[in-house]
């Protein structure tokens, strides 16, 4: 077993990484269209990862590594290159995220990760106290990598619950919270991301404690991922899967249909202008 190289801190850890990636790929003699076929990952997120502008998956990884006959070298050089890059309680749940088919959360404060922009991205990780700017660097990295799951050929559904403070409360300046907003309405031109508002003039107070994320998956019990201040809990006790289902379906019920909620994502966005 080869031991990973130590990263020359003149080069960023994900180039070093997609250097690798391609060596192999070209040795086993595949080009990126043929790779991404097996893989079964769009071509251009092949492309960005090999030129070091994502950070993949650990299943994209996987499949990678497979598909060039590594032997599994190409996953250890990742988890050695980017460890650190997410919580370790957060890891479990993006295995999950990559695997699920079908994608249900809430959020009371702040767009979801997998609809931010890295701008938005980079403010609201700044805000954890202690961190420093090398970590922030990849946290945000780590989160836009997530958004990745939407370039596969048949990308999860996504339905997003948002309390309409979000479009009102300032995460950095106009700028910022303009172009969040419009990645909002870009999102939803895809037919498989729904997002709907729950009004703030309905006094709702279900979900106020937290967000929370439900994975659906084939074959397997439905997920939850519950925030709270410190760390989030994932878990598929039938009881914490109930709970969450019940809550989401209660927001779910006082939200805005879907075209009512993007009339009131774009009178948002207008006054960031």
């Amino acid at each position: 077993m080869s031991v990973p190289p130590e990263p020359d801190p003149t080069v960023k850890p994900l180039v070093i990484l997609g250097a690798e990636m391609r060596k192999h790929r070209i040795r086993a003699n595949l080009s990126q269209l043929r790779l991404a076929g097996i893989m079964q990952f769009s071509q251009s997120l092949v492309g960005f990862t090999e030129r070091g502008m994502r950070t993949p998956s650990h299943n994209f990884m996987q499949r990678y590594d497979d598909a060039v006959g590594a032997r599994g070298e190409l996953v250890r050089l990742w988890a050695h290159l980017t460890r650190g890059a997410s919580p370790r309680w957060f890891r479990n749940w993006l295995e999950i995220e990559q695997e699920a088919h079908a994608l249900h959360a809430w959020e009371p404060l702040y767009v979801p990760g997998l609809l931010q922009t890295e701008e938005y991205a980079t403010l609201v990780i700044r805000g954890e106290p202690g961190i420093t700017l090398d970590q922030v660097e990849k946290a945000v990295t780590a989160r836009m990598e997530r958004q990745a799951i939407f370039d596969r050929p048949e990308p999860p559904m996504l339905r997003v619950l948002l309390d309409e403070g979000i479009l009102y409360r300032p995460i950095g300046d106009k700028q910022v919270m303009h172009c969040q907003l419009l990645r909002l309405l870009e999102a939803v031109e895809s037919p498989r991301i729904g997002i709907q508002i729950v009004p703030m003039s309905l006094g709702v107070t279900t979900g106020l404690l937290g967000g929370f994320a439900i994975a659906q998956l084939s074959g397997s019990p439905d997920r939850v991922y519950i925030e709270s201040a410190t760390h989030g809990h994932v878990s598929d006790r039938p009881e914490d899967v109930e709970a969450i289902h019940s809550r989401y379906d209660v927001l779910r019920a006082a939200a805005q249909p879907q075209h009512v909620s993007l009339e009131l994502i774009r009178e948002a966005e207008k006054l960031w202008t």
